[in-house]
């Protein structure tokens, strides 16, 4: 099947120098650029002091040069080069300072809705200062952060044997590592949402870790400068796989390209805005979970409560749609039936099948079709709690399953089972396996399992992994905010939750670990009680610096023996999108080094009415408990 191109991308063209705007504004978009980015003052005009109200000259261009629209959607102000107001020398500190206030107010006098801002150093406190000063103020203006990728001194020449190749070495201190200097800005000034970071990608590139960690960040844009492409065969500009792969994955979350520097083909700088849209185009067409979850990229949601609450139609309905989901539940099924029963008995011995929380029936159909591969006979219970579901489940009896199934309206916990069940089936696992309590759902079940019954799932195993998510944790702060828009949360402190939330902007600082385990049947020793609760300490190694914000929940399961789905992202089952991750945040971003332990604990605590968890950091920091008692977050019983 054809898939219909892809929206257009805004791509900027860099301009280093604009003698005339308007000249700059028509010759860029007649090529095809959305946008320019421009000086707002002519980079070298280093004016003193004494450039103030009294200065009897224009400072810059007049606001009569572009219609108010055209200063809005065409062009992003570039603060002067030579600005420097951290710089060690008093005099030229205090009349940068001075310039880049001025700069910046003639920016917002313009209504242009976004200025430029080069990164040179970690030396940046007193520019966070100044930029703060705007943010208080509530300012409509946006801050783009343009670092380099890499220290220039990050790459050094290797001569030995004539290979003059550049390679690349790891930063040796935060001095030359340009994330820290970004990191060091966005902290200095609260994590703001209203700062984005525009990266420069160079010639050389550092390794995957550092790249995974870009691809973290709020990345707004992305220079890229001529010199960092190549020549093909017909003399076109291109550039290397590694950088073909950034860039496409930048383009993913949304960026927009700047192109810099002076074209270095005849063919002048089209052929470059020709290839960044054929790098868009040549994205691969999203899958079933991309297409699924458009629009839900990281869009918190409160995790489903199926137990406490009734789920409407279309809630089922959505997760019907997941063809793999209920392939592998037919699979499992269809082996268990085949394990249970002979070929000699196939005739003459009918098989129990009792599909616990069925919803409107999925699992019900799947069963009787697993039957009917395995040609073996059953008899179907379909247990619902919800009397609106039931109303379906009933109606498919009547028109489609007839003698074959038994609808039962009530709680799987307080049925009273005429007969034992050869195969329990259910489908009540959450995006942290436990988290719609299928183990006390199943442990009250299990009385009408057979000694000898199998369980679907048999197994599922719980999973986390530390998380660097500007967004997402910006996200929790304004739930925060009592006039927020956004009223589908409710928390007394968003941080004490865990949300459903379709991982997207994020970076894992090391590979995700088993949390929580759980098996069915599970039958205590005689005379012990079912204990549901857990508690275990993960130790992490982070790959690369970062700013820790959370964690990654995940989960995995065995249905029947070899027979699982995962949303774990190294097993991920490919095309099923029934769950989303899992997100517990921290209250604070911690800091962490690349090598550097990361201690997490995690409990899974339970009441007679309540099932929650509590987490929190023993390394490289101890951080507060989190949802002490499930004070904010936890699952009704």
């Amino acid at each position: 099947m054809a898939h219909s191109p892809r929206k257009a991308i805004s791509v900027g063209r860099d301009m280093h120098a604009v003698p005339d705007l308007n000249c700059a504004v028509t010759d860029a978009a007649s090529i095809g650029f959305d946008f320019i980015v421009a000086p707002i003052f002519h980079p070298r005009f280093q004016r003193s002091s004494a450039a103030g109200a009294d200065y009897p000259y224009a400072l810059t261009r007049s606001d009569f040069v572009l219609p108010s629209n055209e200063w809005s959607r065409i062009v992003v102000g570039r603060i002067s080069p030579w600005i420097d107001v951290d710089s060690p020398c008093e005099h030229l500190r205090k009349r940068s300072e001075k310039a880049l206030v001025q700069e910046i107010n003639y920016a917002i006098h313009l209504c242009q809705p976004t200025v430029l801002i080069t990164l040179r150093s970690v030396n940046c406190a007193n520019l966070a200062r100044v930029i703060n000063s705007f943010l208080v103020k509530n300012s409509q203006i946006q801050f783009w952060i343009q670092t380099p990728l890499i220290h220039p001194r990050a790459f050094v020449e290797n001569l030995v044997d004539g290979d003059s190749a550049s390679h690349y070495q790891p930063p040796a201190s935060r001095d030359d590592d340009p994330w820290h200097w970004w990191n060091t800005l966005r902290m200095l000034c609260s994590n703001s949402t209203k700062l984005g970071l525009v990266p420069e990608i160079q010639s050389g590139l550092p390794d995957q870790d550092i790249l995974s960690r870009l691809c973290g960040e709020p990345v707004v844009a992305a220079v890229l400068p001529t010199s960092t492409f190549m020549n093909n065969n017909k003399g076109f500009p291109v550039l290397s796989q590694l950088h073909q792969s950034l860039i496409q994955r930048l383009l993913k979350l949304d960026i927009q390209p700047i192109l810099s520097g002076s074209p270095k083909h005849e063919r002048g700088v089209k052929v470059y805005l020709q290839y960044i849209n054929h790098l868009h185009q040549s994205l691969p067409p999203p899958g079933p979970v991309e297409a699924f979850s458009r629009g839900y990229e990281d869009y918190l949601q409160s995790p489903l409560q199926p137990l406490h609450d009734n789920l409407e139609s279309q809630t089922y309905e959505v997760f019907e749609k997941d063809p793999i989901k209920y392939k592998q539940y037919q699979e499992a099924v269809y082996r268990a039936l085949l394990d249970r029963v002979s070929e000699e008995e196939k005739d003459t011995k009918v098989t129990t099948v009792m599909v616990v929380g069925a919803g409107r029936g999925p699992l019900v159909r799947q069963s009787l079709e697993a039957a009917n591969r395995a040609q073996r006979l059953v008899k179907v219970y379909a247990v619902e709690k919800n009397p609106n579901a039931v109303v379906t489940l009933r109606t498919f009896k009547e028109e489609e399953w007839h003698d074959r199934v038994t609808v039962v309206s009530c709680d799987m916990r307080e049925w009273k089972a005429p007969v034992k069940a050869d195969i329990l089936v259910s489908e009540l696992l959450g995006s942290f396996s436990d988290n719609e309590l299928s183990p006390e759902c199943l442990d009250g079940a299990q009385s009408f399992l057979k000694d000898d019954g199998i369980s679907i799932p048999s197994e599922y195993t719980s999973y986390l992994a530390p998380l660097s998510a500007p967004r997402l944790h910006a996200q929790v702060a304004n739930i925060r905010d009592p006039n927020s828009k956004d009223r589908t949360i409710a928390r007394e402190d968003p941080y004490e939750s865990g949300y459903v939330v379709r991982l997207h902007n994020v970076s894992v600082l090391s590979q995700a670990q088993a949390v929580f385990n759980f098996t069915h049947p599970n039958r205590p020793q005689p005379g012990a009680a079912i204990d549901n609760e857990r508690y275990v300490t993960l130790r992490f190694v982070s790959s690369t610096d970062g700013l820790m914000h959370g964690f990654a929940g995940y989960f995995d399961t065995a249905l029947y023996k070899d027979v699982m789905l995962s949303i774990l992202p190294e097993t991920h089952s490919p095309g099923m999108f029934s769950w989303f991750p899992m997100f517990f945040p921290l209250k604070e971003p911690i800091a962490i080094r690349k090598g550097e332990v990361i201690e997490a604990c995690m409990w899974r605590k339970a009441n007679s009415k309540d099932v929650w968890y509590e987490w929190c950091l023993t390394r490289p920091v101890p951080t507060p408990l989190q949802n002490a008692l499930g004070q904010t977050y936890h699952i009704g019983l």
